[in-house]
C-alpha cells in the first residue's frame, strides 16, 4: 500500500491595531490593520500554488479576515471550519490595555512574567500550558480526521496558538518554544505520512 502526504499550512493572522498599538489582546477582536491586510495578501500569494482540502479559523476577525485572501486561490477548499481551541490566549484582565501601562502599573518583572511565562497566566487569563492543552486536543483530532479524510489543511491561528503546534511538529522544548515569534507574512508547512 503506498503511503500519502500530506500537507498542514499553518500561518499567523496579519497586524492588528492592537498588535500595532502594543495593547494585551487576547480574545478582544482587534481588526487588521492596513499593514495586517497586505501581510494577509503576502500569505496568499506564498500559499497560492499549494492546494488543500479543508481550512481552520477561530472566531475572532483577524483569522478569518487572513484567511479570506489565501481563499480566494483555492476553489478546491471546499470545507472552512471554525474551531475555537486554537484561538489567542486570554489575557484575562490586562485584554485591552497598553503594555506600557501595565508596566507603569505592576513593573517590568511582572509584565514579562504575564507576557512570557509558560506556565503562569495573567490575572483572570490563561498561561501558554493552558494554550498548549486545548492546542494539542485539536492536533490530535486534526491528524485523526486528515488520516480518515486524506486531506491537506490550512490553519489561520494567532502567535500563542501557533507555539504549541511549532513546539508539536518541530519537536522543540517549552524553552525553544517560549522564545519563538511568529512571522506575520509566512507560513510553516508541515507534511504527514498516512
Amino acid at each position: 500500500m503506498t503511503k500519502k502526504r500530506l500537507h498542514i499550512y499553518l500561518f499567523r493572522h496579519g497586524q492588528t491595531y492592537y498588535n500595532r498599538d502594543h495593547v494585551f489582546t487576547g480574545w478582544k477582536d482587534s481588526k487588521l490593520t492596513p499593514k495586517g491586510v497586505a501581510q494577509a495578501k503576502i500569505v496568499a500569494k506564498k500559499l497560492k500554488n499549494k492546494k488543500f482540502d479543508v481550512s481552520f479559523q477561530t472566531r475572532l476577525s483577524r483569522s478569518k479576515d487572513t484567511l479570506k485572501p489565501v481563499l480566494k486561490f483555492h476553489p478546491e477548499c471546499r470545507k472552512v471550519i471554525t474551531d475555537d481551541r486554537m484561538i489567542e490566549r486570554s489575557y484575562g484582565k490586562l485584554q485591552g490595555q497598553h503594555h506600557y501601562a501595565i508596566i507603569a502599573k505592576y513593573g517590568k518583572k511582572k509584565f514579562d512574567v504575564w507576557h512570557r511565562a509558560y506556565d503562569v497566566p495573567p490575572p483572570g487569563g490563561e498561561s501558554v500550558a493552558i494554550v498548549e492543552k486545548r492546542v494539542r486536543s485539536f492536533i490530535k483530532d486534526l491528524l485523526k480526521m486528515m488520516k480518515q479524510k486524506k486531506v491537506n489543511v490550512a490553519i489561520s491561528a494567532h502567535g500563542n496558538s501557533m507555539r504549541p503546534f511549532r513546539r508539536y511538529f518541530e519537536k522543540l522544548s517549552i524553552k525553544q518554544m517560549m522564545k519563538l515569534e511568529n512571522p506575520w507574512d509566512d507560513y510553516f508547512e508541515y507534511v504527514i505520512t498516512v
